[in-house]
């Protein structure tokens, strides 16, 4: 997902509330990469309530793919923890709508698809990382160039939960080899962001085969003193949920987050180890 230069630039200057009614309203649908610093930032995963408490195990189970922001009542579109004045049906920059798990649409609101028995859940997302990152003057190569951020399925299996497993997808971002040790250390910082990396190096280790070809986003390049680095990422729920083929779920379109009104340094609802 590609921004439009311009668009994306002026979006950038704006404070938060301005930022939520562009994607409210519907005047922007790309990647919220670099946007509303300091907040928190989150995937989306919306299903049918029958299916909630083992997408919720799930969760539980892999607390580095999915760690859980805030989860709602069912056919309730606010989580009250992200914001009195986050809507669920509006302020996701881009939905994917899957039928069986296969994309049946993109949309910009879900307005007309809500529905009594939807619950929805909110994960955290790599871009409060990158933001801490980019403090400390290590460029994120996917902002600079202006695309969503590679991500790629590997061979690292989740733990399962009813109809939702499968293999955990990865964010990637070439970082220069010597600030490798400080990029861990800073990470370790946001566990709702997926906290440190889990692989530095040879993508094929966890079975990416090329690193030119992600399976979500945008490839971008490794310099000679460089090295690829691969972080967890909120976009394996929305993998397992494709695996799951449950008759409705919606996720966030990847790279087009749900900015919340709250701190980027919240804690997730479980705390996971990060060695």
């Amino acid at each position: 997902m590609t921004s439009e230069p311009g668009v994306f630039s002026d979006l950038s200057d704006m404070d938060i509330f301005s930022q939520r009614e562009a994607i409210r309203s519907g005047s922007y649908c790309g990647h919220t990469a670099g946007l509303a610093k300091g907040k928190l930032q989150c995937n989306l995963a919306i299903l049918p309530g029958e299916f909630a408490d083992d997408f919720l195990t799930f969760c539980r189970l892999n607390p580095k793919s999915c760690p859980l922001a805030g989860v709602s009542e069912a056919g309730s579109p606010f989580i009250r923890r992200l914001g009195e004045n986050v809507d669920i049906r509006t302020d996701a920059a881009l939905y994917n709508v899957y039928r069986y798990g296969a994309l049946d649409s993109q949309v910009q609101d879900l307005k007309s698809l809500w529905r009594e028995d939807l619950v929805a859940f909110a994960i955290g997302c790599s871009f409060t990382f990158e933001n801490a990152l980019r403090r400390a003057g290590i460029a994120m190569r996917h902002i600079d160039c202006n695309v969503t951020v590679p991500m790629y399925r590997t061979s690292i299996e989740t733990a399962a939960s009813g109809p939702f497993g499968g293999g955990t997808v990865v964010s990637m971002r070439p970082i220069p080899v010597e600030r490798v040790d400080e990029v861990h250390a800073i990470c370790r910082n946001y566990p709702l962001a997926h906290g440190a990396p889990v692989h530095v190096g040879d993508p094929y280790a966890i079975g990416i085969t090329d690193i030119n070809l992600p399976d979500w986003g945008e490839a971008v390049s490794v310099r000679e003193d460089e090295v690829p680095v691969f972080w967890a990422c909120g976009v394996t729920p929305q993998a397992a949920i494709m695996r799951a083929k449950l008759p409705l779920s919606i996720t966030h379109a990847p790279g087009a987050m749900l900015i919340a009104d709250v701190d980027e340094l919240t804690p997730p609802l479980y705390v996971y180890n990060d060695n």
